[in-house]
């Protein structure tokens, strides 16, 4: 603040409490209307700038105080001398730029813990601690946190009008559905994150709920089928705990904490941080959320930000579906600008944030606590936003449905496997990972020198094709494709799902001559061992599966598999 303002007591913008010391490089806290204190005692630095201070030498004699001036305390023999008002001794470097990979991807839930450096810092937590709505959901959620073990918390957007100029959004009279869902699971190793959505209308059971009465009692709400996932919250009485119930129901994966918002919470968020951006892939006017935005980049916040967030219209077939990769586009967008140096930089900027977020936040009494949430925030920096999929739960259209479509099913068919991979804390980028790389390894087996086909022993067993499968391809190999060091070994022990080569290393350029005649791919050349055939010489063996289409026919071998559309958060993606 300038010298005008200093002696202000009242009408003080938390933003200007946070004073820039020179000597130091940092920002520091003032919560008082006088000098900058101290918060960590040491000795002065030197400053070549400062007249009577030398290196490593204590500063020289100040002049009396004159009449007014007020004299510091004297130091007791052997003590530190204490720092200059208002300075603290500067942190190592590297914990400045570790402060720069903070993730507060949540929406900006965890964005005030920056603010909790020095005991001056505390009592602001403490303040803002009071900011946050807590809800007591029983046995849903878990008593506290620990940082030793993977998480999922379920975070809620609620269609509840609060705030002004939210009378275009959302159901009127509406008590607060669950609008938008988003499962996070963080991996035990912190190395990756998971963000699941839940469309609002999937279809699904809501099992009995017991729901804490304001006067200390428990009322069990009773379940109901075929339910829109939505209505999980606010419908009779339904509290977050009942939507987390119903998230364990359907995907078998505990749910460990919830953290809820409305439609007000982006407005105010997004404000905080100076907008974020978006990306449009086409020109959109929508009427009905009244959003208007051109063809490719924009910074939005405000009344703005809910309209990208809440608009059904403009994206794809204009279905909850869309939105949703809408909404995780702009979350991957808010985590990428919370996560910058333009906010981490900023006191004004993450003060303001921080008033917004705990004002806009409800959560269950297990992490209401300011110690707990710093716990929170600080296992979610951990994670790169690279690691961080979003995706949204495979669905389908309600077969039940036979003229309009209004609501989805699971899809039987991804579904489990997508919850199996969270329930076990699987990563799906790591995965992602690792099958590029067995894709590389697998692809480079068919690289390399090829034997002539005159030099490749191989025997062809049937494993599960046609019969007679064995003996035709024998004949095609001996006759047409010039491999004449092959003979039948009959039917296979076992039966196997596709056509498979095992060879024994040092049959390497032999077996990528086979495979190029046979149509064989990558993945269906196994390293392994060689038999031996009548002569005694090491040979390959070709087991012929249900894939064979006939002698000299080359196998198709792509197989089809169910890839579940992702993204990560690093990555910056247009709606369309």
């Amino acid at each position: 603040m300038d010298a005008q303002n200093r002696g202000r007591a009242d009408n003080v913008d938390p933003a200007d409490q946070w004073v820039l010391n020179p000597a130091t490089g940092e920002y520091e806290l003032r919560l008082t209307h006088s000098a900058p204190q101290s918060t960590v005692p040491g000795p002065r630095r030197a400053d070549p700038g400062r007249p009577g201070t030398t290196p490593d030498r204590a500063p020289a004699p100040s002049p009396a105080p004159s009449a007014g001036d007020i004299p510091p305390p004297r130091r007791r023999r052997g003590a530190p001398e204490e720092a200059p008002s208002g300075r603290r001794g500067r942190r190592p470097a590297k914990k400045r730029g570790k402060g720069k990979r903070v993730l507060m991807w949540t929406g900006g839930t965890m964005a005030f813990l920056l603010v909790a450096i020095g005991s001056t810092g505390y009592w602001y937590l403490k303040h803002l601690e009071g900011n946050v709505t807590t809800t007591d959901v029983g046995s849903a959620a878990k008593n506290g946190f620990s940082k030793d073990e993977a998480f999922n918390i379920l975070i809620i957007g609620t269609d509840k009008r609060t705030g002004d100029g939210n009378d275009g959004y959302g159901d009127s009279g509406s008590v607060g559905h669950a609008d938008t869902n988003i499962l996070l699971h963080v991996s035990k190793d912190r190395t990756n994150a998971t963000a699941l959505s839940i469309p609002r209308d999937l279809v699904v059971d809501i099992p009995d709920c017991p729901t804490q009465q304001s006067d200390g009692t428990e009322e069990v709400i009773p379940g109901t089928s075929n339910q829109r996932f939505n209505v999980s919250l606010g419908q009779d009485g339904r509290d977050p705990g009942c939507t987390m119930r119903t998230v364990e129901a359907v995907t078998g994966i505990p749910v460990d904490h919830f953290m809820m918002a409305d439609f007000n919470a982006v407005k105010t968020l997004t404000t905080a941080v100076g907008g974020v951006e978006v990306c449009l892939a086409h020109d959109v006017d929508d009427p009905d959320s009244k959003l208007k935005l051109s063809a490719g980049k924009h910074t939005i916040e405000g009344e703005q930000a809910l309209a990208f967030v809440r608009t059904r219209h403009a994206f794809g077939n204009e279905s909850d579906l869309d939105r949703i990769k809408a909404q995780q586009q702009f979350l991957s967008s808010l985590m990428r600008k919370m996560a910058s140096s333009d906010t981490l930089t900023s006191p004004s900027k993450l003060l303001k944030l921080a008033e917004a977020a705990t004002k806009a936040l409800t959560v269950d009494t297990g992490i209401g606590k300011v110690s707990t949430l710093k716990d929170v925030a600080l296992e979610l920096k951990k994670v790169p936003t690279k690691n961080i999929t979003f995706l949204t739960v495979p669905v389908k259209d309600n077969p039940a449905e036979t003229v309009v479509k209004k609501t989805v099913v699971l899809e039987e068919s991804q579904a489990p496997q997508v919850f199996s991979m969270i329930k076990q804390d699987v990563s799906f980028t790591e995965v992602e990972a690792k099958e590029k790389k067995e894709k590389a390894a697998i692809a480079n087996r068919l690289k390399g020198t090829k034997a002539d086909a005159s030099e490749v022993r191989v025997r062809v067993l049937n494993g599960g094709a046609t019969d007679g499968a064995a003996q035709a391809t024998l004949n095609w190999l001996q006759n047409d494709a010039g491999v004449t060091k092959s003979e039948n070994g009959g039917d296979a022990s076992a039966d196997v799902s596709k056509t498979t080569l095992e060879y024994d290393p040092d049959q390497a350029d032999q077996a990528r001559r086979l495979a190029d005649i046979m149509g064989l791919s990558g993945s269906q050349m196994k390293p392994g061992e060689s038999v031996t055939n009548s002569q005694g010489l090491p040979t390959m063996t070709l087991t012929l599966g249900p894939d064979y289409k006939g002698a000299g026919v080359k196998l198709n071998a792509s197989s089809a598999k169910a890839d579940v559309p992702q993204s990560t958060a690093d990555k910056v993606e247009c709606a369309s």
